[in-house]
């Protein structure tokens, strides 16, 4: 029985020794992983802040009648009509003024008369005065020679006195026309200024952005005004941007502004000085060139271009984080090489690379935890994003 069982013994391990392939050696590392590498190049980078908001006018005129009580005759412009400075907008009814005027005018015809009439006076008084005068000394003359008498000098004497006054009376009565005709030419003035004011015109050049007038009404500086005009058609985005960002902002940036599907330039021609406590927002007006898609109301999209470099850069998705420490993974033959870099602006996916990286470099595209300074690596070489 125990011979059986050695038997079998031995001829399973012959059968085990005979099933069991033959190994090779082990290997003692694994391959390197592959990773896709981008160079770091020269790129133009700007920075830009959004601010949205709706379109103004720049500066907005009221125009409403400088007179009271004229009815509204005839309007000449409608909304969105580009004005001239000057020109009629609306036309007011002038029957009582004219007739006012005509009036002045016949009281100007007898002012005139009158004048023509007291220096009529004058010229008689002067005449009279040229006649008493040398009758008295003669008078007095004979009297000397005992040839007139004192009742003659006396009576020659009053007439010439007379002459004097007559002649002083006439000439106030010239000063009292004058004084009339230049009181009736003062009110004649006043009244074609009110009849021109009888015609509403545009104080500045523009472009008329509401009409409130109403053919038939009484034209009155109460309530709303007649119309609206935007003073040089200027139009603005008045928006709001980040508390963040609104310290890059200041006046003369350019600005790219969308109005619809529409893209007008603009300029940065006001940043408020001001934050708002509840949203953190700060106001910004920025200037748009004329174009025919903005209209005053609408909604915009402002971009601003802030600072703009050319400068090293690569992907954004190349860089890791220390805490506020930017880091970069560069690949140095086939080891990676894990540099601290000094960051500058982002955009379009790229950040420009201040310090730490040179033109050309290679950098891990994607970078991420799963690889450590000095670990091996096979680069393969990724189009570069566009």
């Amino acid at each position: 029985m125990k011979a059986l069982s050695l038997a079998f013994l031995l001829c399973t391990v012959s059968l085990s020794a005979m099933a069991a392939p033959e190994l090779g050696p082990v290997s003692a590392t694994a391959p390197a992983p592959t990773v896709s590498v981008v160079p770091a190049t020269m790129r133009s980078l700007a920075e830009t802040v959004s601010v949205t908001g709706t379109l103004v006018a720049r500066d907005e005129i009221l125009v409403g009648p400088e007179i009271e009580g004229l009815r509204i005759l005839e309007i000449l412009v409608e909304e969105g009509d580009r004005v001239v400075a000057g020109q009629v907008l609306a036309r007011l009814s002038r029957e009582a003024l004219d007739a006012q005027l005509a009036q002045s005018d016949a009281g100007l015809v007898r002012a005139d008369a009158q004048i023509a009439q007291v220096k009529s006076q004058i010229r008689q008084s002067e005449a009279s005065l040229g006649q008493t005068g040398p009758d008295l000394q003669r008078a007095q003359s004979l009297l000397k020679n005992g040839v007139s008498t004192q009742a003659q000098i006396d009576q020659k004497l009053a007439a010439d006195r007379t002459a004097q006054a007559q002649l002083e009376n006439a000439r106030q009565a010239l000063n009292v026309a004058d004084a009339d005709k230049a009181a009736l030419l003062a009110q004649r003035r006043e009244l074609q200024v009110r009849i021109a004011r009888s015609e509403v015109r545009a104080p500045v050049a523009g472009i008329v952005s509401r009409k409130n007038a109403r053919l038939g009404a009484i034209a009155t500086s109460l309530g709303d005004p007649m119309f609206r005009v935007i003073s040089g058609g200027a139009i603005e985005l008045e928006g709001e941007a980040f508390e963040a960002r609104l310290a890059r902002l200041a006046p003369g940036q350019k600005a790219d502004v969308v109005v619809g599907d529409a893209h007008i330039p603009g300029t940065v021609r006001l940043v408020s000085p001001e934050i708002d406590r509840t949203t953190r927002l700060g106001r910004v007006r920025i200037l748009l060139e004329p174009s025919k898609a903005a209209r005053v109301g609408g909604y915009a999209r402002g971009v601003v271009e802030t600072r703009h470099v050319d400068a090293v850069a690569v992907p954004s998705s190349a860089l890791l984080y220390d805490g506020a420490q930017a880091l970069l993974q560069v690949v140095k033959g086939e080891r990676v090489e894990t540099r601290k870099v000094q960051v500058g602006i982002a955009a379009m996916g790229f950040s420009e690379v201040v310090s730490g990286v040179a033109d050309g470099e290679s950098i891990v595209a994607r970078a991420g935890p799963f690889l450590r300074d000095g670990d091996a690596v096979r680069p393969v070489a990724l189009a570069e994003a566009r």
